[in-house]
């Protein structure tokens, strides 16, 4: 039986908080392989033991992945040390939130895939990421590993092929 991984502020009862050095399930490990390996990712959060749960899991699944504390940072990462393969950002932040973020993202003319996380209920939320393209896709939390790997699959998958594709040419 596979283990509940959770990334969420607080684990429910029987819950396991994901942190570097856990083991997943096969089917999940070899599922992070295949689509992290090498990825490039920038995970934004102002809660530090969410954002470094979260770039812990993807870190032992073979992504290189750069931090952010808050939109300002996000954006600031984006600019030094971009071009990235996925971002990963909640929307409560401080100064600015992720959705702000990545609207002047996508108006500066960067079309970087996109996870937006957030526990927030409201429903304006999924069209504001709809608004953000084609490649941006909310995930609710809590949410676990294996939601994060099926939201991240077909945003990387284009990364992946591209990168088959030059290997064979």
């Amino acid at each position: 039986m596979a283990t509940r991984i959770s990334v969420v502020n607080q684990p429910a009862l029987g819950e396991k908080r994901l942190s570097s050095g856990v083991s997943l399930d096969g089917t999940v490990s070899a599922l992070t392989d295949r689509v992290l390996k090498d990825a490039s990712v920038l995970v934004a959060d102002d809660d530090s033991l969410l954002l470094s749960t979260i770039a812990d899991a993807l870190t032992d699944a073979g992504a290189s992945v750069t931090t952010a504390g808050s939109g300002a940072e996000l954006i600031e990462q984006l600019a030094n040390e971009g071009p990235f393969d996925l971002v990963i950002t909640d929307i409560s932040m401080p100064w600015m939130n992720g959705l702000q973020a990545m609207h002047a993202i996508r108006t500066a003319g960067l079309g970087t895939p996109l996870i937006v996380m957030t526990a927030l209920p409201d429903e304006r939320i999924p069209s504001q990421v709809r608004a953000l393209g084609a490649n941006a896709v909310l995930l609710r939390k809590p949410f676990d590993l294996s939601q994060l790997i099926a939201a991240a699959s077909p945003l990387l998958a284009r990364r992946v092929s591209a990168t088959n594709n030059r290997s064979r040419g």
